[in-house]
């Protein structure tokens, strides 16, 4: 690794400290939220976690798309912070916050009243207590859309400015609320997935009620001036969306394809329905150090690029991705160890929890080994301004590989959910050449942003 004296580097040791652990609890605390709703709710049936299951998989594709509106604010904020325009950054954290009240507002418009015709539609085949589950949870989680997507953006821009400490504190409190919300609703009042809906409305209106009087705070380097007088900038907004669209496409694609493999699933029935939730949340968990990195990466690559020292940029995307391995290689041996014992808290059946120690299992080692090259690596890419690129890549090993290959081990040579986690795998291989390819070239190296 080329060494930068540490006189000229953008960033001390301290700094990144500061930067990535509060983010790694911040986002264990997330994902916590998730976790919480299915192992609580485990207490009423393995239906029940197979309904959120459902949901989570739809509601993935949206949550994706709002962190995309966050993604291409961060990453236009942290370059005008590189470049020491902190006026100019203020100004992207507003329109950010307006675009992404619009459009999580609409999502959650139509959705409240398609929810109950697209669960059918998806997942129509399902057993009938199923989908009462499903349906129970959905509409609750719908209508906590605009509050997450505010959250997740105020979240982005403080980590633009270094400052996780903040994010993880409020992640801190909405975990309170809602596993306290859990115990209440669904063990004392008996409401089941209405109760964890609730819930997690609960704790994402108080998410975002935090975190935007915290952007709205002028002695912040990057803050929303007088929220409430309308200020529409179109050319900071097409300068968000240059990042945000192809991110939102990349990304909504993604989960389409992620959905269309969940309807495959449910075709297994419902021991593979709730052994993939399984899978998905401890698999989920052992990938949290990547998915850290590659949001610093964004806060750190950004920066750099904007500051335009391309060799810092270089040097600091070596030492996160090393960081990364051996951060997710611990990670992914201790739940290769424990999987049994965490698999046992779902309350399976002796079918499903089989398939699920299986399957996690398989895809732990995987995870250690090629998760970050297909993952946290296009984080720099995005950070760079290449996100069209990953957009392009993204979408094609979606379809090709994962969704293609799913049919193919899944269904056609009855491999069952072990062929699809093998259909992941795959699609991993095929976005790491692209993507190692595209960073060792150079060719993000001429986008530019701002």
């Amino acid at each position: 690794m080329n060494k930068i004296p540490a006189a000229e580097r953008l960033f001390t040791p301290s700094y990144l400290r500061a930067l990535i652990i509060p983010l790694l609890f911040e986002q264990i605390l997330t994902i916590t939220i998730g976790m919480a709703d299915t192992i609580m709710v485990a207490a009423v049936g393995e239906a029940s976690v197979s309904g959120i299951s459902l949901v989570d998989s739809i509601s993935n594709l949206f949550i994706q798309l709002f962190s995309a509106f966050a993604t291409g604010g961060a990453v236009v904020a942290s370059q005008y912070m590189g470049r020491r325009d902190k006026i100019s950054a203020c100004k992207a954290a507003k329109q950010l916050v307006y675009i992404t009240v619009i459009f999580s507002g609409a999502v959650a418009a139509v959705l409240l009243f398609g929810n109950r015709h697209l669960l059918r539609l998806l997942f129509g085949s399902i057993e009938a207590d199923v989908m009462t589950a499903a349906e129970n949870y959905f509409i609750f989680i719908v209508l906590s859309y605009p509050f997450l997507a505010l959250c997740n953006s105020c979240n982005a821009l403080c980590r633009s400015m270094g400052k996780s400490k903040i994010t993880m504190t409020v992640s801190l409190i909405m975990n309170i609320i809602n596993i306290g919300g859990n115990a209440i609703l669904i063990y004392g009042v008996g409401l089941g997935t209405a109760g964890a809906g609730i819930a997690s409305l609960a704790s994402r209106i108080a998410g975002a009620v935090i975190m935007l009087i915290v952007v709205c705070n002028t002695r912040l380097e990057i803050h929303v001036d007088r929220l409430f007088k309308l200020e529409w900038n179109g050319a900071m907004v097409k300068k968000i969306l240059r990042i945000g669209l192809p991110s939102g496409v990349e990304n909504s694609t993604f989960h389409i394809g992620k959905i269309l493999v969940q309807s495959l699933v449910s075709t297994f029935g419902t021991a593979s329905i709730a052994a993939n939730a399984v899978v998905n949340n401890i698999t989920t968990f052992a990938n949290i150090p990547g998915s850290v990195i590659g949001l610093a990466s964004i806060t750190v690559i950004g920066q750099c690029c904007g500051a335009k020292k391309i060799d810092q940029a270089k040097y600091y995307a070596r030492l996160l991705m090393i960081l990364t391995y051996v951060m997710m290689a611990l990670t992914c041996l201790v739940f290769y160890i424990l999987t049994p014992q965490l698999s046992s808290l779902y309350n399976l059946s002796d079918e499903a929890l089989g398939i699920s120690v299986k399957c996690t299992r398989m895809l732990l080692i995987q995870t250690a080994i090629f998760w970050p090259l297909s993952f946290t690596l296009p984080n720099y890419l995005r950070a760079a301004g290449d996100a069209r690129y990953t957009m392009i890549v993204a979408m094609a090993s979606m379809w090709t590989c994962r969704i293609g290959f799913s049919y193919l081990l899944g269904l056609f040579l009855g491999m069952g959910l072990y062929g699809v986690s093998w259909a992941m795998v795959i699609d991993w291989y095929c976005r790491i050449i692209f993507f190692t390819r595209r960073w060792l070239k150079g060719g993000w190296k001429t986008k530019s942003v701002i």
